[in-house]
């Protein structure tokens, strides 16, 4: 089977990514996938750092500005639109630029990874969320273990989602996630995946953050969240653990000052950050570049590939 070229723009928030993969789509004729779970929700713009309008202008953007903030998605929804999407680019004769700091989306694209078809239990899954805000993460961890002893040392306690859905999944099939997952690791990829990364130092786009954060403040990010609230989003739905959303929400209900929130989105923002630089680091054939030369340096690596 011939595999499908796909170009990977990926790495931590506020590291540049998205003017590379602009550069890159111009070209090599290509058009942009999203891989950001946050950019998904309409009306969420400042907090998500969405492309502006002039961004996309410049090249065409895919899975972006499409769900509801009231609604749930889930990573396999993301991979059938991120597969189709791209088949459709490449039908019309164009590069499919995938983009993004989502690195669970990524995964399951370019290793075309098969999710279990199982229903969402809003029931268990609320169920869950309450006894985590009570008793931690880390009650849910002991939880998972039981059944996936493998899940529960993969994941760490701050990540409800993913172990939330690993609880799901096991009451659903009967059948541990982590199982399910190194089954489909045998699966070959439909995808020939050219991944590049922005090399900045940590401390770079801590900095880069904090400056990012304070410029978001001055676009009106409070006002953004309080129209979302107005408009019936409530502090448990998807949409709303983003970072900024969730601390502006506390704030907007008298919890904590609008100064302790403004620190709480940077400093949850650099640890994010992160997390996303260790997730790309595992990526053996990651291309990391000069923050001087990306452009120059991906286009003469892609030419050499034959893009």
């Amino acid at each position: 089977m011939k595999k499908i070229p796909l170009i990977v723009v990926a790495g931590p928030t506020a590291s540049g990514k998205t003017s590379l993969a602009i550069e890159l789509a111009n070209r090599f004729d290509g058009e942009i996938v999203s891989a950001d779970s946050m950019q998904i929700y309409k009306y969420m713009d400042i907090g998500t750092a969405k492309p502006t309008a002039s961004e996309r202008a410049a090249a065409v953007h895919h899975l972006i500005d499409f769900a509801e903030p009231t609604s749930e998605y889930s990573v396999a929804q993301y991979a059938r639109d991120a597969h189709a999407c791209i088949a459709d680019i490449v039908s019309r004769g164009k590069t499919p630029v995938m983009c993004g700091g989502t690195g669970l989306y990524i995964d399951a694209v370019t290793k075309d990874i098969t999710f279990g078809e199982t229903r969402a239990d809003c029931a268990l899954r609320n169920e869950l969320r309450a006894a985590a805000e009570i008793n931690g993460g880390e009650y849910l961890l002991k939880m998972l273990a039981e059944f996936d002893p493998v899940s529960a040392k993969r994941l760490h306690p701050n990540n409800l989602k993913r172990i939330i859905r690993a609880i799901e999944f096991y009451r659903a099939t009967g059948k541990p996630i982590s199982e399910h997952q190194d089954e489909t690791k045998k699966k070959q990829s439909r995808y020939d995946a050219f991944f590049f990364c922005i090399d900045r130092d940590r401390e770079t786009v801590y900095e880069r953050i904090d400056r990012r954060v304070d410029i978001m403040m001055s676009e009106g990010l409070t006002d953004e969240v309080k129209r979302l609230k107005d408009m019936g989003c409530t502090r448990d739905m998807q949409s709303m653990q983003g970072i900024g959303y969730k601390e502006l929400f506390s704030y907007l209900e008298g919890e904590i000052s609008i100064d302790d929130a403004v620190e709480m989105i940077k400093r949850g923002s650099r640890r994010y950050a992160k997390r996303q630089l260790t997730w790309f680091r595992r990526i053996e054939n990651m291309h990391h570049l000069s923050p001087e030369h990306a452009a120059d340096s991906a286009a003469g690596l892609l030419a050499d590939a034959g893009f």
